[in-house]
């Protein structure tokens, strides 16, 4: 695992494997940022020439590698475009970090000179290095490469209070962000719904974080027949697990809820051969939202978390449940089957009555929920759909600060007629239209929280990149979610304490 130490120095005489520093471009002229730039200093006037020839602009994202020379004690230096000097943001800092250090390669140090003037952007820097630097090799007989052990990040504020709080919550948020990667990365035959439960049992447990895990005897006994029925096509049965941190004077309550479909087939509305490959990812909801969590609770923020991941594995057999199915939900509600892939809605269903129980301030719950909203969103951006529409406005711009794209949907109101259309039971679980999908599914998981303030996350998109790594996200699973609750719960306090000052 990467470790990162911060020191204010000069990354041109400092004894490294590799340098990583920013260029961009202003002016139609490169511009070496600070403190990168007395690395360019040292190369004198050949360096920017040297860039150009080998057709480096300043673009973001591009990369270029330069020999030391002797100019620098790294005898490589790792030059990384962020754009406009003028437009360089947090977000821009996170995405060069990850993608500077991805192109590190057999090397065992490594020091990054991106610019890191404050606590906000210096914790940009340590997350895209810790972020970028991941990669899954449980399954490989050799790594494809080592990640750098050593990264020392450059910057002013290196001895600030606040610059070791910022390297403090990187590395809990990022440690958080990689082990949902590791979950949702893993085979679906190796995290059955109860490997899950035992890899959350496992884990080092922070102070005030309680774990219980409910079997299918205690599901049943507890009426969770969303989870059931899921569920019960599988030989490996379904389970819950609750993981609660209660601080010692919390200023808020959040409760969240997670899809942990540790693999979809589709039940016996079987999905394509190219649909099943990446189905493993179904959990990553449920990965989501346990992450966050222990990720809070590391954090000690004063936000009393109620955390439900509802785990099952949706598989065809004998004792799957078939179109046509009616399942009864915790509160009562009786459900008509339509379409045994939409089966989600229902594992969360249940897991959303639980959590409205706990009578928390706010409910957010987070699933790869509906191709619909990739198509309506693409593959980067997640859905937010809310009953009250300052938290579906809150939860978009917190995760703009976290450096994770997401966007507001409305439940159009026609959906509510929809949902509630099934001839033989209180709804239906499916659309029966062809479009609104995403808006469909969203309004059936309004039918279980009543008058609780509550927000739904569609990752569908952004959970998994079945394409090549960018930034600082890997390729296969990305910790989508984590980051955004995490500075969720943050803002909560901040709300409470501005409020109290």
């Amino acid at each position: 695992m990467t470790t990162l130490t911060l020191r204010a120095a000069n990354p041109a005489s400092t004894r490294a494997d590799a340098v990583v520093i920013a260029v961009g471009r202003a002016d139609q002229r490169l511009v070496a940022m600070a403190p990168g730039d007395s690395v360019a200093k040292a190369f004198g006037r050949s360096f920017h020439p040297v860039l150009s020839k080998l057709g480096f602009s300043g673009k973001l994202g591009e990369l270029a590698s330069l020999s030391g020379a002797g100019a620098v004690q790294a005898p490589l230096v790792v030059v990384v475009g962020v754009g406009d000097p003028q437009q360089v943001s947090a977000e821009t800092l996170r995405s060069a970090a990850g993608a500077g250090i991805r192109a590190v390669h057999d090397a065992a140090t490594a020091v990054l000179a991106l610019p890191a003037g404050d606590d906000e952007e210096l914790r940009a820097v340590c997350e895209g290095v810790l972020l970028g630097g991941y990669a899954f090799t449980a399954y490989k007989s050799a790594a494809d490469q080592d990640p750098v052990g050593a990264v020392m990040v450059v910057t002013d504020i290196a001895r600030e209070k606040a610059a070791k709080a910022a390297l403090a919550n990187a590395e809990q948020v990022c440690a958080a962000v990689n082990r949902a990667r590791d979950w949702v990365n893993t085979p679906a035959r190796d995290l059955t719904p109860q490997r899950f439960a035992d890899e959350v049992t496992a884990l080092d447990t922070p102070s005030r974080v309680k774990v219980s895990v409910w079997d299918e005897n205690r599901l049943l006994d507890e009426r969770c027949g969303g989870i059931l029925g899921v569920g019960q096509g599988s030989v490996n049965p379904p389970r819950l697990v609750k993981v609660t941190y209660t601080p010692r004077r919390p200023v808020a309550s959040l409760a969240l809820v997670g899809k942990g479909i540790t693999y979809d087939s589709g039940g016996l509305t079987l999905k394509t051969t190219a649909g099943l490959m990446t189905m493993k990812c179904d959990m990553a909801g449920a990965a989501a939202v346990v992450n966050a969590t222990y990720a809070i609770a590391a954090l000690g923020l004063p936000v009393q978390i109620s955390c439900y991941a509802a785990l099952a594995e949706n598989m065809p057999s004998g004792s799957a449940t078939r179109p046509g199915d009616v399942l009864r939900i915790r509160n009562g509600t009786t459900v008509e089957v339509h379409n045994t892939d939409a089966e989600g809605r229902l594992v969360l269903a249940d897991a959303l009555v639980l959590a409205r129980e706990e009578q928390p301030d706010m409910i957010v719950d987070v699933a790869t929920l509906t191709g619909a909203c990739v198509v309506g969103l693409g593959t980067r951006t997640s859905g937010v759909l809310s009953n009250d529409d300052g938290l579906r406005d809150a939860i978009p711009a917190t995760a703009r600060l976290a450096g994770e794209s997401m966007w507001p949907l409305p439940i159009a109101e026609e959906m509510k007629a929809k949902v509630r259309s099934s001839a033989v039971a209180d709804i239906r679980q499916h659309n029966p239209e062809p479009y609104g999908g995403a808006l469909f599914a969203a309004a059936f998981l309004r039918e279980f929280v009543d008058e609780a303030r509550w927000a739904h996350l569609d990752i569908a998109g952004p959970a998994f990149n079945d394409g090549e790594p960018y930034g600082y996200t890997p390729k296969g699973g990305t910790g989508a979610g984590v980051r955004t609750l995490v500075r969720f719960a943050q803002s909560l306090a901040e709300q409470a304490d501005g409020a109290s000052g």
